[in-house]
């Protein structure tokens, strides 16, 4: 097996789908060259799932923020952040055999979960971030789900491209209310402490 999860995703197999599969938590990704699924909900963080249709190498993750220029990219907290989640991902698929020509994406969330007051629209600000970087790299978008007020669960098969969303409505779901007011609650603390977290590079 040649999987590239230093982020460590939790893992199990799904019945359901029949086959492994690894689950990501904000600040994870994974990155495989096998038949697996990969598994994660999003609020008003994004996912980029990314693979090359070819080789059938592809990964996910799973950012909470586009970038924070006082983080050092060695730092385990920097995939948290777009700018250095989309890099490693990247890296990642072409040290599996993808060719950078071939990537293509599909990407998923930047919703709005919470009310304006308790929640600065972070999703639309991530969603920006993953629309610009991309079109950087030229790796073409070729689905996407972006922004609005639901969460998001996604499930990614590499091997094949494809990508199931359910859309979460019901917000008595406490892991994400709780994921988001946590999320907001910290950029609040550190942008009032020292002014370090830049939404844009």
């Amino acid at each position: 097996m040649d999987d590239r999860d230093f982020s460590q995703p939790a893992y199990y197999y799904d019945s359901r789908f029949g086959r492994d599969a690894a689950k990501i938590l904000p600040g994870q990704y994974f990155v495989t060259n096998e038949d697996k699924l990969i598994v994660t909900v999003l609020g008003s963080c994004v996912a980029a799932c990314i693979f090359d249709p070819i080789t059938e190498i592809g990964g996910m993750n799973h950012f909470m923020l586009p970038s924070n220029k006082a983080v050092d990219r060695d730092n385990l907290q920097a995939t948290r952040y777009g700018v250095h989640a989309m890099e490693v991902l990247i890296n990642d698929c072409l040290s599996l055999g993808a060719e950078k020509k071939r990537l293509v994406a599909k990407v998923f969330g930047g919703a709005k979960v919470l009310p304006t007051y308790i929640q600065n629209n972070i999703g639309a600000s991530n969603s920006e971030f993953v629309l610009t970087f991309l079109r950087t790299e030229n790796i073409p978008i070729i689905s996407s789900d972006l922004m609005n007020n639901y969460a998001r669960k996604i499930y990614f098969t590499p091997s094949n491209g494809t990508v199931l969303m359910k859309r979460i409505h019901d917000m008595n779901n406490n892991t994400i209310t709780e994921r988001e007011v946590e999320l907001s609650v910290r950029i609040n603390e550190k942008c009032k402490e020292s002014g370090s977290i830049d939404l844009f590079d």
